[in-house]
């Protein structure tokens, strides 16, 4: 069902146009810290993301953003969809493609998205969006490490203005190649394709789960690395290069390796994702869009338990 899915988002893809999106780079780095988000702020090209999610006091949005910021909540605006019986999955492209434009955002901008900073999972939000824009094929895109927390502790300027953007065109350029469909996952172990479960060492070892997921343990072959090592909880930032070289390799993974993220809904998954690929630097890395929500609720497909 999933290979389907993804050959028809490709032909309508194909329809809406050829080649890789145009955009202005006003950085190549996938992270940018505070400092630089300051000096560029007020250029033209530059879109500031903020997908803080609303809490029990409010929208965080409202209370206070950085200036010129559009409102984008990670739960509530649709960056994520139930697609067949499958929960948190990336939306027809011309839908997200439609509501990116909603923003403001056309192929000729810059993003920088900005989480809250609060940990780990909550820094997958901004991973799983930028993995997003990737897949659409817009490469000017780059995260505020540290989220909003760090620009607070650099005592960035704060704003209670919210903006209102006018309706765009962005034209998405879909990259079938960033997503693992279920077969792939079938086929990695033959294949010689490194799989890696991002979700907590309990989940993978089958002792606890996810509601979403129908049957406890992981996909057969795979190794963990949870989520969680990717992000340095006392600076509340990304972790370096080297530290991420060091996990795979404690995980038998090599640098270069082919290798498919996974975990629950394809959110701490592409933490992992964007670690391996996007800092770390091996483009041999995709993800697992459907995760154990979907391979899980096949019972024609093994799932193992390590303890």
């Amino acid at each position: 069902m999933r290979s389907r899915i993804l050959a028809g988002i490709a032909a309508v893809v194909m329809m809406m146009g050829a080649g890789a999106a145009q955009a202005e780079r006003l950085t190549e780095k996938p992270l940018v810290d505070a400092g630089w988000l300051a000096d560029n702020l007020g250029n033209d090209s530059l879109v500031v993301v903020d997908i803080r999610s609303p809490g029990k006091s409010g929208n965080p949005y409202d209370a206070g953003h950085i200036p010129g910021a559009v409102d984008a909540p990670y739960g509530k605006f649709g960056w994520r969809a139930k697609v067949g019986d499958v929960v948190g999955m990336l939306p027809p492209v011309d839908v997200i493609a439609q509501r990116i434009g909603s923003l403001g955002i056309d192929n000729d901008k810059q993003v920088v998205i900005v989480p809250a900073g609060e940990n780990s999972s909550d820094f997958g939000a901004a991973t799983r969006v930028y993995w997003t824009f990737k897949v659409l094929g817009h490469d000017a895109v780059t995260i505020l490490d540290g989220g909003q927390r760090a620009w607070v502790a650099a005592k960035g300027d704060i704003s209670t203005e919210a903006v209102k953007p006018e309706q765009v065109a962005f034209t998405a350029h879909f990259r079938p190649e960033l997503i693992a469909t279920a077969d792939e996952v079938a086929a990695a172990k033959s294949k010689g394709v490194a799989l890696i479960d991002a979700r907590p060492e309990a989940q993978f070892a089958g002792q606890s789960k996810s509601p979403v997921v129908a049957r406890f343990g992981a996909i057969p072959g795979a190794v963990n690395i949870s989520q969680s090592q990717f992000y340095d909880a006392k600076d509340g930032k990304f972790v370096a290069a080297d530290v991420i070289e060091q996990l795979a390799g404690k995980a038998g993974v090599s640098e270069n390796s082919k290798e498919i993220t996974y975990c629950n809904t394809g959110h701490w998954a592409s933490v992992a994702w964007f670690g391996l690929s996007e800092v770390m630097g091996n483009k041999n890395t995709k993800m697992y869009d459907g995760s154990m929500a979907e391979w899980a609720a096949d019972p024609s497909r093994d799932v193992v338990k390590t303890r």
